[in-house]
Formats: C-alpha cells, sequence, structure tokens
C-alpha cells in the first residue's frame, strides 16, 4: 500500500507539474509519504516486540504471556496495544496468580490487520478463540477495556465454553450520537483513507496526541508510569487506520451486540471511572440493568483509563468474577 500511493503522488506531481500550486501540494504529499513510513519504521526499531506471534488463519497475531494459573485474557481498547496494561502495572499484579495472556488486537503493536476481513467484535473473536485453542487455553476470564470489552463480550456469545468470566472496563454498549466517531473515522474510508493515514493523519495524530491522553485521563492526572508507553507506534500510519476503522464500527457493532447482552450467564464484572470523559459511565450503569446478575463499580475521580488510575480496584474485579459462580439457567416443563 505505501509503494501504491508513494507512486500515485508522484505519478500526480508528473501530472499537474504545470500548475505550481497543485505541482507543490503533491510534492508536499509526497515528502509526507516518505517521512511517516520512515518514522514508522523508525518506531519498530525502537519498539520491538516483547512476547510471541501465532499465526491463526493466516493472520500473524502478537501476544505476552506471564504468571501460571487460570488463564487471563487481556484485550487491549482503540488505538491501544499490550504496553497500555503492562505500564498500568496490571500484568505485574495479575501474573502473581494468574496466567495472564495479553494480545494485540488486529492492526495494533506487532499484529497483523488483513484488509480482506472487516474486523468487527465477532471477526477479532473469531480470531482470538482460535488463537486461544492453538495456545492450548480450554478456558479463561477475559478482560476488555474500552473497545476490546466489545471483543470479550463477543468472545463470551460465541464461544461460552472458552469463558470462565467477563471483566468489562470502561466500555461502549450503546448506540448514541457521538462527534468524535465522524471526526476520527475518515482514515478509513478507501483510497482518500488511505492518503489521509500516509501524509496528514500521523502529523496531527502527534500533535494531538498529548490532549488525547489527558482527555482519557481526566480527573486524574497522566501518571508516570505511563510514560514508558510507546506513543511513537499509536502514530503509525497502519495503526491510525486500524483505529480509525474501529471509530467507523464503533456503533454498527454495539447496535447489533446489545441484543446479545441477555444472553450472558456466566460471572460479568463492570467496572468504570465515575468521571470518564471519553464514555459516559451512564454506559456501564444501562449494562448492569440489563445484565442483572452482573456486579457495577463505578471507581469516583476515575476517567476512562481506570486500569491505569484504579488498578488495585480492577484486580479486585479480576478476583470477584474469578470466585464467582456462573448463572444457572432454570427451565420449567411443561404439565
Amino acid at each position: 500500500m505505501y509503494f501504491s500511493i508513494t507512486r500515485t503522488a508522484w505519478t500526480a506531481a508528473a501530472i499537474v507539474k504545470d500548475h505550481p500550486l497543485a505541482f507543490g501540494a503533491v510534492v508536499v504529499a509526497g515528502a509526507s509519504v516518505l517521512l511517516n513510513r520512515w518514522l514508522a519504521k523508525k518506531a519498530e526499531r525502537r519498539n520491538p516486540s516483547i512476547g510471541c506471534f501465532i499465526t491463526v488463519d493466516g493472520v500473524r497475531l502478537h501476544y505476552y504471556e506471564r504468571g501460571t494459573g487460570t488463564p487471563l485474557i487481556l484485550l487491549h481498547g482503540n488505538g491501544s496495544m499490550i504496553e497500555d496494561f503492562q505500564s498500568s502495572g496490571l500484568i505485574d499484579l495479575a501474573s502473581k496468580k494468574y496466567r495472564v495472556i495479553a494480545f494485540d488486537r488486529p492492526g495494533f503493536g506487532h499484529s497483523d490487520r488483513p484488509r480482506r476481513i472487516v474486523w468487527t467484535p465477532n471477526a477479532q473473536a473469531d480470531l482470538i478463540a482460535a488463537a486461544l485453542d492453538k495456545i492450548g487455553v480450554p478456558r479463561a476470564i477475559v478482560l476488555g477495556h474500552s473497545w476490546g470489552t466489545l471483543v470479550a463480550i463477543a468472545l463470551a456469545v460465541r464461544y461460552p465454553p472458552q469463558v470462565r468470566a467477563l471483566i468489562l472496563a470502561s466500555g461502549y454498549y450503546y448506540p448514541n450520537a457521538r462527534a468524535d466517531v465522524v471526526a476520527l473515522s475518515p482514515p478509513a474510508i478507501p483510497l482518500i483513507g488511505d492518503l489521509l493515514s500516509y501524509t496528514v493523519s500521523p502529523i496531527l495524530s502527534r500533535l494531538m496526541w498529548p490532549l488525547l491522553i489527558r482527555k482519557m485521563f481526566r480527573p486524574s492526572s497522566v501518571p508516570k508510569k505511563f510514560a514508558d508507553f510507546p506513543a511513537e507506534m499509536a502514530v503509525r500510519p497502519s495503526q491510525i487506520r486500524a483505529s480509525a476503522a474501529e471509530s467507523a464500527l464503533m456503533i454498527p457493532s454495539v447496535w447489533t451486540l446489545q441484543k446479545k447482552y441477555s444472553q450472558l450467564r456466566l460471572p460479568v464484572a463492570i467496572i468504570a471511572g465515575a468521571e470518564d470523559r471519553l464514555i459516559e459511565s451512564e454506559q456501564s450503569s444501562h449494562l448492569h440493568r440489563d445484565i442483572p446478575h452482573s456486579t457495577l463499580h463505578r471507581v469516583p475521580a476515575t476517567g476512562h483509563m481506570v486500569h491505569q488510575t484504579a488498578t488495585a480496584e480492577v484486580m479486585t474485579a479480576i478476583d470477584a468474577a474469578a470466585a464467582a459462580q456462573p448463572r444457572r439457567t432454570i427451565t420449567t416443563s411443561a404439565a
């Protein structure tokens, strides 16, 4: 894709060479492609993979495993990667009693995201389920953060025997009007989105990164431990496009998935920051009402990055879900 965009940019430059302003714009675009390509490769060299790779149905997935005991699967949010859980300290805490397996979801970190697939929560759940089977994980506790909660729920709905309990942190569960979806989705548009992802979007993302991170952590300040998160990996063209695609899929995904919540019979722990500025905590309260056997913990004075700023509370939710018993389905026979 990179070579196609570069070739297109220089071909366009040759066509408009007699129009100085247009020619200049195309030259700048071509230079931006080369610069962003170089910055992406530099970021990958500076941040090599920290775990293992597994190929499932032709998709190369990166995952990090640590600890022994009951398997605990960690699924990060949109635009993130394994290092989010690592910098939070959650992996350190959880691996003392659980076999922690954190995945880079498709298109993030060091995992591939083939374009032949529309990476809905269901598609990602199918991939993760196959990966767990290949790794040798028959049944696991699954924690999802933000967009990762949708994959976690889809995994529990589609593969009930593989999921022992769910921990859903700072999730988006019901469709509503969101300006950020409109603003963040353009890089996912075919052709135009590719051009944006390799030219303007990485530059804008670098400029907007500090503001976005502060919003995600508010009302808390950004903790020093988050400095270990490799921001330069998050603003690569490929990851920007993956993030835009997930923004575009967010509303239609929950529109379909919300019909499945009542099917969940396993222990479900819902945790959210009471002052989340990215996804209102009422989303979590609504889910709790729709899953009566679930538990809800709204952490006061905490924002979207609840696993970073309230790590101990998240661990408590994990332990409680692990100890809980599945809800039994009561059936009555006809008289």
